[in-house]
């Protein structure tokens, strides 16, 4: 055979279609590319929500491999939505998760327009010196951060 019929003749690979229902979840869970695939994140973003997230517990088997159930992969959607979506913080996704539980926001409530009034600055005194501070200081802090990604990558 030669090598341009062997580099041909490679098994295809399947296609990663999202698993849409938790019928398409088989019984043992998906492992953690899987779960990825179907949410459309990379499994280091998965790892990381762990570490975040305490509410997100996927079982491991003896060799430690991860494997999410349909209660976790829901989890992971609604962790998804309000990070990517409704641009949550981490610490306010996981306040908004304390406050109105997993299981309504599985089911579909969505987040408020607005956060609650005890997280809105006071807007009564209109823009003020202190505010135009920090808007300063966190336009420097993004030129700072933005050079820094330029000459990492």
């Amino acid at each position: 055979m030669t090598d341009s019929k062997r580099r041909n003749s490679k098994p295809t690979r399947k296609s990663s279609k999202p698993h849409a229902t938790s019928d398409a979840i088989p019984e043992r869970g998906l492992k953690i590319g899987e779960a990825a695939r179907a949410l459309g994140v990379e499994p280091y973003v998965l790892r990381f929500w762990e570490t975040q997230f305490p509410i997100l517990k996927p079982r491991h088997s003896r060799s430690r491999h991860r494997f999410y159930q349909a209660s976790d992969i829901q989890t992971l959607q609604v962790i998804k939505r309000l990070l990517h979506s409704e641009g949550f913080t981490i610490a306010g996704a996981n306040k908004y998760i304390r406050q109105h539980g997993m299981d309504a926001l599985v089911r579909g409530a969505k987040p408020a327009a607005q956060p609650a009034p005890k997280e809105k600055p006071d807007s009564s005194d209109g823009p003020g010196p202190a505010r135009d501070h920090v808007r300063q200081v966190l336009e420097q802090v993004r030129r700072d951060l933005e050079s820094l990604h330029r000459m990492l990558g």
